[in-house]
Parts: C-alpha cells; sequence; structure tokens
C-alpha cells in the first residue's frame, strides 16, 4: 500500500485516511474479489473514507449485487467518482455509495438487464433490478422512481427523460435530479467537495493472487495448461504406473479450473464432468485396455468439462452467452489439445527417451526390455514359463523371466509387482501373463 500525506491539516487534528481504489472492469467475479479485498484493507487499516475510481460498462447481475450490499455495509463513509461511465451495474454500484461524484463528460443509467448481444432480457430479470435500484435509491435519500426508470422505460418523469426512454443521465442533469453530489476532475477536487479536509491517501495494491489468477486467465496460459494435461494422459496411457504424467496433468487441470471457479465460470457440475472423464478415461487405460466406450465417452466428457469452464452460465442457463462464445471456448480447447495429441504422435517416444525425462520415468522401458527386441518365435517359445512381475502390471508392466525382462500384460486384472506369473500367450511384441495360483 501506498500511503501519500496530502491537505493542509494541523499538526495537532488527526489526519483522516482514505483509501483510494479504480474499479475499471466489467463487473463480474474479477470485480467482486477487488471490492472485496480493498474494503477489507480500508477496514484494517481504520480508513475514515473510501473513494472508488469508477468507470464501467456493467457486468454481473449478481456480482453487482453482492457490491452492493458490501457497499451500502461499510464502516467508512464510501464516495464514488465516476470518471466516465457507470452504466447498467455500474449505476447500481454508484448508488450504493454514500456519495457521487461525476467528471465533466461522465454518465450513470441504462441499467437495463441485457444479454451478450445487447438484447433486452425477460420482464423477470427487469423487475429484480428494477427492485434493488428502488431499494438502493431509497436507502441513500435519492429519488426512486428515477432509480426504476433507469431499468425500464420511463411513462411518468417527463422532465427527466423522454416518455418511453431508458434514463441516463449526464454529469449536470445527475446534479439538477440529486443523483449526484457535485462535478470534479480530480481526486483533490473530489475529496474538497466532500469536505474531506486534512487526509491521507492510501492507493490500493493488486495482491499476488489477483496477478496470478490474471496469469492463469491468460489464453497462452490456458492452452499451455490444456497441453500439459492431455501430455500427462497421454504418456501414462503409453506407459502405465509411472506417476509423474497423471500427477503433471491433476496440478494443470487444477490450475487451469481454480481461477475459472473463482471468478465465477467455472461451476461444480462442469469441474464435476471433467472428473468423471478422467475417471472414464482411467479404466480405458488401467482396467479395460483398448479405445473402446470408456475411452471415447471420457474424452467427450474431458473435452465437455474443459470447455463449459469457459463459458458463463448460472445453474445451466446460458442466456448470458452467445453460440459465439461458445464456439471461441470450444476452439479455445479442442485446438490445444488437437496440436498437442499431433505433437506426442510425433516426437512422444524420442521425448520419453530424452535425457530430461529419465529422471522422471521408469529406467526400464520397453527400449530395454528383450520383448522389445526379441523375434515373435523367440517370443513364442516363452508360452508358459513362469516367471515373476517386477513392476506393477495395471494391465501392462514388466515381468522377469530366466534372469530376463520383457514388456507384459496382465490377463484378467492387476497383478501386484514380485507375485509369480505364467506366460500364457504373447501379444505383438508383449507377453501376455497370468498369476500363478
Amino acid at each position: 500500500m501506498h500511503s501519500l500525506p496530502v491537505g493542509n491539516a494541523r499538526a495537532a487534528e488527526p489526519v483522516k485516511k482514505v483509501y483510494v481504489f479504480e474499479l475499471n472492469q466489467e463487473i463480474f467475479p474479477a470485480a467482486w474479489r477487488l471490492v472485496k479485498s480493498a474494503m477489507d484493507e480500508a477496514h484494517r487499516q481504520n480508513c475514515e473514507y473510501v473513494l472508488i475510481k469508477l468507470n464501467t460498462y456493467g457486468g454481473a447481475l449478481d456480482m453487482a449485487d453482492s457490491i452492493r450490499a458490501r457497499l451500502l455495509n461499510a464502516k467508512p463513509t464510501v464516495i464514488v467518482w465516476i470518471t466516465q461511465n457507470a452504466a447498467s451495474a455500474g449505476a447500481l454500484i454508484s448508488l450504493s455509495c454514500d456519495s457521487i461524484y461525476m467528471s465533466k463528460g461522465a454518465t450513470i443509467g441504462a441499467a437495463s438487464v441485457v444479454n451478450q448481444n445487447g438484447e433486452v432480457m425477460p420482464d423477470k430479470y427487469q423487475s429484480y433490478m428494477r427492485g434493488m435500484m428502488r431499494s438502493t435509491a431509497e436507502q441513500q435519500n435519492r429519488d426512486p422512481r428515477i432509480a426504476e426508470g433507469m431499468v425500464t422505460p420511463n411513462n411518468s418523469l417527463g422532465g427527466v427523460a423522454d416518455s418511453g426512454r431508458i434514463i441516463t443521465l449526464t454529469a449536470s442533469e445527475a446534479v439538477k435530479y440529486n443523483y449526484c453530489d457535485g462535478i470534479a476532475e480530480s481526486t483533490e477536487e473530489v475529496l474538497k467537495q466532500a469536505h474531506v479536509d486534512g487526509y491521507e491517501l492510501i492507493q490500493h495494491e493488486e495482491s499476488w493472487l489477483d496477478r496470478f489468477i490474471s496469469i492463469l486467465l491468460n489464453p497462452v496460459v490456458n492452452g499451455i495448461l490444456l497441453l500439459i494435461i492431455l501430455g500427462g494422459l497421454y504418456f501414462e496411457f503409453q506407459h502405465p504406473g509411472i506417476g509423474f504424467p497423471i500427477i503433471a496433468a491433476a496440478t494443470a487441470a487444477i490450475l487451469y479450473f481454480a481461477p475459472l471457479y473463482l471468478d465465477g465460470l467455472a461451476e461444480h457440475w462442469e469441474i464435476l464432468i471433467f472428473i468423471i472423464g478422467l475417471i472414464l478415461i482411467a479404466i480405458e487405460i488401467f482396467v479395460t485396455p483398448g479405445f473402446g466406450v470408456p475411452g471415447i465417452s471420457g474424452i467427450t466428457l474431458l473435452i465437455t468439462g474443459l470447455t463449459l469452464a469457459l463459458i458463463r452460465n448460472v445453474n445451466f442457463d446460458f442466456s448470458f452467452t452467445n453460440p459465439t462464445q461458445m464456439l471461441i471456448a470450444l476452439l479455445r480447447v479442442i485446438l490445444p489439445l488437437g496440436t498437442a495429441f499431433l505433437l506426442f504422435i510425433v516426437f512422444g517416444k524420442n521425448l520419453f527417451n530424452s535425457r530430461a525425462m529419465r529422471g522422471f520415468v521408469l529406467s526400464d522401458t520397453q527400449a530395454a526390455t528383450l520383448s522389445y527386441h526379441d523375434t515373435r518365435a523367440q517370443l513364442n517359445a516363452l508360452v508358459n514359463q513362469t516367471g515373476i512381475a517386477i513392476t506393477v502390471l495395471r494391465p501392462a508392466g514388466q515381468v522377469e523371466i530366466a534372469s530376463e525382462r520383457y514388456d507384459a500384460m496382465a490377463e484378467g486384472g492387476m497383478i501386484v509387482s514380485g507375485e509369480a506369473i505364467r506366460v500364457v500367450d504373447v501379444s505383438g511384441n508383449t507377453l501376455v501373463v497370468r498369476k500363478v495360483s
């Protein structure tokens, strides 16, 4: 936090603390986190005033309502300075403050609830917004009819706006109708008009968590995390039991979903779809090797979960998301995953055998086992011979027969390392083994 002593306070008088932060973004969960963090810090530092520099075209209704409640119940006196726009949710937030100041070219109003295409939503949404605007205006001693007219066409306030029009007020109009306490062009001018003398400005600083979340929400970083998720699943499928790839995939999945969840995009059910997809893929890898219904279903659910997490919705309601946004979200998932799949098909084997990866994988891979080099006739000669499992077979792993190692696949379930096995068949360059009873 930065503290800047300002004003002409006498030495004997206590300095008033003014906490300042900017709200120059759409009103989505990130904005709610910012307001909550700033207000909590202002309270912690015992600030008498909070000054919000506001410029927004609006956003999510639920987030605006959360911010409204936080500001109405704030202990410090809350002053908002509208530098350019306070539209829609921004108008509601402004009305929640104790004092409103505006720059000369600023506007406030146009609070109708619309979808992503700018189309006005059904009246059930407008009714709730009208109620919040009216209630907030009454609580702050402003005309509730004007607040309601900012949501739905005004039919009774001819002196404020033309009949049948949504109300939007300029700075001078807002002053005239008591929706603005003054016109100001600087922080100092705002505080002077608010009769705040002898003050200390404390500037809000973004937390490390907010910066980290912003990095994770970057589409490029999103794409890298998707590459890691698919890469981990691919290598675990190719070399079951290694461990590191699946851990990397799980970590990348957490980093992918966590900021989206905190930002209100990823719903619980979307994350659940992704997890179910992973479980089905795991069943395909460890229980029913091949590429059947569990694998196809798992991949479909995995892609669905990753895609829906990028799309704004509330309890299966996608009214605020248009088809173009859905397509963009799908492409943001499909393109990185498709690219990764091609890269792993082409370079996967060489990457896994590289020096950089040897510390993370089993030292005895297929390239180091006899079965990878032996002829089919030599492997067929091992049928009915016995040995021991030297890795867990779930179902793939390695066995030792006559002091030599071979790649093997368990028939009918998992075989624990150290258990006795018998070779019952040969599939390609892999021995098919069964646990000796």
